[in-house]
């Protein structure tokens, strides 16, 4: 082996390592170490369309994504799996012999690039420090602009704000309820709750002559339908067995449940019964959640080693 060969193995082993410690401090999130898909990104932002802008040099940190391959890397570019090896070194004794490579395929959304081919190349860049890189740029059109995100839980939480800022904007909801803190951990629940109040707005209207106002029916629907369900919510101390879950979210998921338990039981079936069966079935107890996370690295760790005694046991030439 020669000496660049010997240092591309030396890089990929550090990089793999780093990866592999990333994962196991963010053994409860594991959400926070993973790279970030541009599906993912492009079914919450819905981009308008598409244009080709060409070639141009782009901010290494500025790439915080892939199209493909998310898997393979985590959310700082660093290989997770040595069935990436080969490549990456290959990437890398480019870089070590000032080697020109091509320009790699972005897609960039709201001010972040996406990698469409050259994954290896981004990797191997961002393990050496390169502030840098030439890419072929396709840029997708939204409203929305996202500051350098650290992962995907970031992301969303920059597009939630942005959701919050809109429907509170538009409906007026602070002002008419005095209640800023209507909140959610995933996207487009906004729209969820404009579409309740509507069909609260509907419902007020079969039962008096004129049209309600929409300002009448927020304030209506918060007082007799999102409010009582929140009292019970916090009674019922719901937010301990759902982690990083929000008032708002309980609220979707439990109407929903609810509405399937009426629809089985009666109209009358009690909201508190609802509250407390859909605790029972869906929590899933702290421990349960710390193991299967572990079993999950421990898995991935065990496919990878095969991987590389596959690789690097010569094949049988009787098997041939």
């Amino acid at each position: 082996m020669n000496i660049t060969a010997a240092q591309s193995e030396d890089d990929f082993n550090r990089a793999r390592n780093k990866a592999f410690i990333n994962e196991i401090q963010h053994l409860l999130s594991p959400e926070e170490a993973s790279l970030i898909s541009l599906n993912d990104v492009k079914q919450m932002i819905k981009p308008v369309n598409e244009t080709y802008i060409g070639m141009k040099v782009i901010p290494i940190d500025k790439i915080v994504g892939s199209e493909g391959r998310y898997n393979d890397f985590d959310n700082r570019f660093f290989p997770k799996s040595s069935h990436l090896k080969n490549r990456w070194e290959h990437v890398d004794e480019a870089a070590i012999q000032s080697i020109d490579l091509p320009p790699i395929k972005v897609y960039e959304i709201s001010g972040l690039y996406f990698v469409r081919d050259g994954n290896h190349r981004v990797s191997v860049a961002k393990a050496r420090g390169t502030e840098f890189i030439d890419a072929e740029v396709v840029s997708l059109q939204s409203e929305i602009v996202l500051k350098r995100p650290d992962n995907m839980p970031d992301i969303i939480k920059q597009i939630i704000n942005y959701e919050k800022r809109v429907f509170y904007s538009e409906t007026g909801f602070g002002d008419i309820t005095d209640y800023w803190c209507l909140d959610f951990s995933r996207p487009g629940r906004y729209d969820v709750i404009y579409n309740h109040i509507l069909t609260h707005k509907y419902y007020m209207n079969q039962q008096q002559e004129g049209e309600v106002s929409m300002e009448d029916a927020i304030l209506s629907w918060f007082n007799t339908v999102y409010m009582p369900l929140a009292y019970s919510i916090t009674k019922k101390h719901m937010l301990a067995s759902f982690p990083r879950r929000t008032i708002g979210d309980l609220y979707v998921w439990i109407v929903r449940y609810w509405d399937d338990l009426k629809r089985k039981f009666g109209n009358e079936f009690p909201m508190d019964t609802a509250v407390v069966d859909f605790k029972k079935k869906y929590k899933i107890p702290l421990p349960k959640r710390i193991l299967n996370r572990i079993k999950c690295i421990l898995l991935r760790k065990a496919i990878d080693n095969l991987g590389s005694e596959s690789a690097e046991t010569p094949p049988d030439p009787k098997s041939v």
